[in-house]
C-alpha cells in the first residue's frame, strides 16, 4: 500500500505536516511535488497523483491545496477516483466506509494542523463497509462513462 501526495503552491505548508503525520506511522508516501511554494497549477498535480492511484487498487492519493476544492475538482475527473473533500471529521470516516474514497482533498486555509491530524488518522484509520454501499461506489464508478 502507498500513499502519493500532492499540493499546490498554496498548499505546501500542510502537505509537509501531513508527511510528517505519516512518517510517524511509518506509512510509506510518495511526495509528487511540488517542492517550491513558486505558483504552479493544481490541476497538473492533482493528475501525477490520481495517475499512480489509478495504477494499484491498494493505492491512495492525498491532494492539498487552499481550499481542497480545485483538487476534489481534478482528480474526480480520473477514471476509478473517488476523491473526497474533507474538512472534518466525520466526513473523512464516511468517506472511506461509505463510499470507499481512494483519494482525499484537504485545505491548507480551511482547516487547522489539529484537526488536519484528526482527518487523515481518521481516514487512515476506516476502512470501506462494502454492504448496501458497494452498489453505490459501482453506480459512481459507472458515471465516468457518462458524457453530454
Amino acid at each position: 500500500m502507498k500513499y502519493f501526495i500532492a499540493s499546490d503552491h498554496a498548499g505546501i505548508e500542510l502537505k509537509e505536516f501531513i508527511k510528517d503525520i505519516l512518517n510517524k506511522e511509518n506509512i510509506e508516501i510518495i511526495d509528487m511535488g511540488p517542492n517550491s511554494k513558486d505558483r504552479v497549477d493544481y490541476p497538473d498535480f492533482a493528475k501525477l497523483v490520481c495517475e499512480e492511484v489509478q495504477k494499484e487498487k491498494s493505492h491512495f492519493g492525498i491532494l492539498v491545496c487552499g481550499s481542497g476544492i480545485g483538487m476534489s475538482m481534478a482528480a474526480n475527473k480520473f477514471d476509478g477516483i473517488r476523491a473526497a473533500l474533507c474538512h472534518n471529521i466525520y466526513s473523512a470516516k464516511m468517506a472511506r466506509e461509505h463510499n470507499d474514497a481512494n483519494v482525499i482533498c484537504l485545505g491548507e486555509r480551511v482547516s487547522g494542523e489539529g484537526m488536519i491530524e484528526e482527518i487523515i488518522k481518521t481516514w487512515l484509520n476506516s476502512s470501506f463497509e462494502g454492504g448496501r454501499h458497494q452498489g453505490r461506489v459501482e453506480k459512481i464508478n459507472n458515471l465516468f462513462s457518462c458524457r453530454v
